[in-house]
């Protein structure tokens, strides 16, 4: 990609608080018009580089360009270009979601009118019109994160950061959010998404950047990815939840590791062919684990990440901020 054609270049990005390394050294290349994932734990990075970029924190080390605009030379020009979408809501509980989007027009430079209008826009747009005139401290989560980012599109940005968008939603929620992004991405916007949800990036990004311990261990598109750890994995579900230890211990001797998910009958283990995972589960036949079902399938990037780093995306602390 030509510098032409990106939205973000950043070389050994560092930022340190205190003697703790936040960010240590991160390159990125985003493309114009993508829909970019920054993937990592609490604590990996993520929020501190996007702070960089969005030009709120002052890298203590490398370099990084913002739509052809350096970050800390050009700081003022990247402000206009871009919005910036954090982890808490940054709207005012005491106005009513339209007051809200109408204040924020007028203070970005629209006329009374072409803001009342703007506002009237982005209600309907994000499903909020009957609530507009509604205290926001009344909203639910949900309609507050759709307000957030609908104030954050007023006057609509080259470049758009998002934050964790989704923390804390209901499952429809997350999903309201999701095709949000993507019709922003439609109208041209580029979006840097950072987020510990991995379902969520392999929904919406077009490219990823795996950060852990303020680095960037792998980067690629999901399909990328899930193909630099293996070509498959083996997903079983036991009939007594009981049994799953020793499961895994089987599992990790045919196969070399194994997980366990989130439900308590469940495991997946990487499995490089069909052979191999049939070899597994008549094994796991053979020593009495009983089985409601298995699946082979591509690894998740649940699987990528914990065989990049060793650890799940939520093993890690919350990460310092300044």
């Amino acid at each position: 990609m030509t510098p032409s054609n990106l939205a973000i270049e950043a070389s050994g990005l560092v930022k340190t608080f205190g003697d703790v390394p936040a960010v240590d050294g991160v390159d990125l290349a985003v493309r114009r018009g993508s829909v970019y994932g920054v993937l990592g734990p609490n604590g990996a990075g993520k929020t501190t580089t996007i702070r960089m970029l969005a030009t709120l924190l002052a890298p203590d080390g490398g370099s990084a360009r913002v739509l052809g605009h350096d970050v800390v030379a050009h700081a003022d020009a990247v402000r206009g270009l871009v919005s910036l979408t954090g982890q808490l809501a940054s709207v005012d509980e005491d106005l009513t979601g339209r007051e809200n989007l109408v204040l924020l027009g007028r203070l970005l430079g629209l006329k009374r009118a072409a803001a009342k209008a703007r506002a009237g826009e982005l209600l309907a747009a994000f499903g909020l019109e009957e609530a507009a005139g509604r205290l926001v401290k009344h909203f639910s989560g949900g309609m507050r994160r759709r307000l957030d980012i609908a104030a954050s599109i007023v006057v609509t940005p080259e470049l758009l950061f998002l934050d964790e968008p989704t923390t804390g939603l209901d499952p429809r929620s997350r999903n309201q959010v999701w095709d949000i992004v993507r019709a922003l991405q439609e109208t041209g916007t580029t979006i840097l998404l950072c987020t510990q949800y991995l379902d969520e990036a392999d929904q919406l990004a077009d490219g990823i950047a795996v950060i852990d311990h303020g680095k960037v261990i792998a980067e690629g598109t999901p399909s990328q990815l899930k193909a630099s750890v293996g070509s498959g994995a083996l997903h079983v579900r036991l009939l007594d939840p009981e049994q799953r230890e020793d499961a895994r211990a089987i599992l990790e001797r045919e196969l070399g590791a194994a997980q366990r998910e989130p439900d308590p009958s469940a495991l997946t283990a990487p499995c490089a062919n069909a052979e191999r995972g049939a070899q597994a589960v008549a094994t796991l036949a053979q020593q009495g684990i009983g089985l409601a079902g298995f699946t082979l399938g591509q690894p998740s990037l649940d699987e990528v990440f914990l065989a990049l780093t060793g650890h799940p995306t939520d093993d890690e602390p919350v990460e310092a901020t300044a």
